[in-house]
């Protein structure tokens, strides 16, 4: 278990104690085996266990509860034995709360890896940009141009970029040879637009606890979700309720006409089938012959199945990647493409070609961050409101172009 391995740190253990609790008592298993299978039930499960703990606050469980910008407390000693108890008495009721929610882990530290893209694109195209997040949850996403980065470099070295004073500071240590081009300021979004078919607002004091109960109970990760959600709450952006395979179209031909749009999702992806990615892999080329865009994904290498052969964004896998997903546990590949127009030619090209990913297998750690530099240049469009999709809360009041929804 990846929370449990080698040199894991103490603060995953709590982590660790749910799932191996969950895996080490067959009656749990059963339990948890009565949700459907596509709803990811060890997640959804643990989380709902969370979410009961967070509510009620057993003494037994509640001492090993990190508070967000606090420490993490050690587990007691019986800790895995009070949980088990606590879950079999409350079977139904985790159950229940399996049944109203679906898991969705809301982390705004992907925005740490989604930035060197947006930051290559913003670099060449020169043009405002709009930020249309797939997928987009909470929209912490939408919102990456407000925090701060700190990126670690092997030797010690830290690259800074953003606002010391931003609300959401966020760390990454950088791996292997490669350094991301990194810019001293995050880009300038203009117009943020989030899509999902199922939006979710964290001003919902029951969204928010849900959420959060998704949220891996570590310390450092509570601190970021909770200074992301509230800095969201005080900032709203135009969210789309809809499916982004059907509903993009409609939602980029009404962008305005001085704007490069930039779609980004954050492990969206994998969830899709074969045809499914496929699909929308065509759509995006199909925008591209209109206006130019990026499309900037972040997935796991492979997208789930038993035998995969290529990445999400469609490039054959070599050999020595594939082994190090297996053997070294899952880890993301940020995976931008472009499409659009080049001397006057329909282009879309993911920059994470087969080449490229065979020199990625051969370094010695999975990397935390991988800069891949797109491109794209100019295309014009107007904004009008979707008619068949719903939008709910305005743009904030920043220095951004609202979109205009009737």
């Amino acid at each position: 278990m990846a929370w449990s391995g080698p040199g894991a740190p103490a603060s995953w253990a709590l982590t660790a104690a749910l799932f191996a609790t969950l895996r080490d008592e067959p009656r749990l298993l059963a339990l948890a085996a009565r949700i459907d299978p596509e709803r990811l039930p060890a997640l959804l499960f643990v989380a709902a266990v969370m979410a009961l703990i967070e509510r009620e606050r057993p003494p037994s469980l509640a001492v090993a509860l990190p508070a967000a910008g606090g420490r993490q407390p050690p587990l007691p000693p019986d800790f895995a034995a009070e949980l088990r108890a606590f879950c079999l008495r409350r079977g139904d009721d985790l159950l229940a709360l399996a049944a109203a929610h679906r898991y969705q882990m809301s982390e705004p530290a992907r925005c740490a890896h989604l930035l060197p893209a947006f930051a290559a694109v913003a670099a060449e195209v020169r043009r405002p940009l709009a930020l249309v997040d797939l997928g987009t949850g909470a929209g912490f996403a939408l919102h990456l141009d407000a925090y701060r980065y700190l990126y670690r470099r092997p030797r010690g070295q830290v690259l800074a970029v953003g606002d010391p004073g931003a609300a959401v500071t966020l760390h990454t240590t950088l791996r292997g040879p490669h350094t991301p081009l990194l810019p001293p300021a995050p880009p300038t979004v203009a117009v943020r637009i989030g899509l999902d078919t199922e939006p979710l607002d964290v001003a919902d004091p029951d969204v928010r606890a849900w959420l959060r109960a998704c949220t891996p109970p570590v310390a450092e990760a509570l601190t970021r979700f909770d200074r992301a959600a509230d800095y969201a709450v005080a900032h709203p952006a135009t969210m789309v309720r809809a499916d982004a395979l059907t509903a993009l179209p409609e939602v980029f031909d009404r962008l305005p006409e001085d704007v490069h749009p930039c779609l980004i999702d954050a492990y969206v992806h994998v969830f899709f089938t074969a045809k499914q990615r496929a699909r929308f892999r065509d759509q995006v080329a199909r925008l591209g012959r209109g206006r130019d865009l990026d499309w900037i994904s972040l997935d796991p290498l492979v997208p789930m199945g038993d035998d995969p052969r290529e990445s999400v964004l469609g490039a054959q896998l070599p050999q020595g990647l594939l082994a190090r997903a297996r053997d070294e546990g899952v880890f993301g590949v940020l995976g931008p493409s472009r499409s659009g127009e080049a001397e006057g030619r329909p282009t879309s090209s993911p920059s994470a070609t087969p080449g490229r990913l065979a020199r990625m297998a051969g370094l010695s750690a999975p990397p935390s961050i991988r800069g891949l530099a797109p491109s794209a240049s100019a295309g014009g469009a107007s904004w009008r409101p979707p008619e068949s999709i719903t939008a709910s809360r305005p743009c904030s009041q920043r220095r951004e172009r609202s979109a205009r929804w009737g």
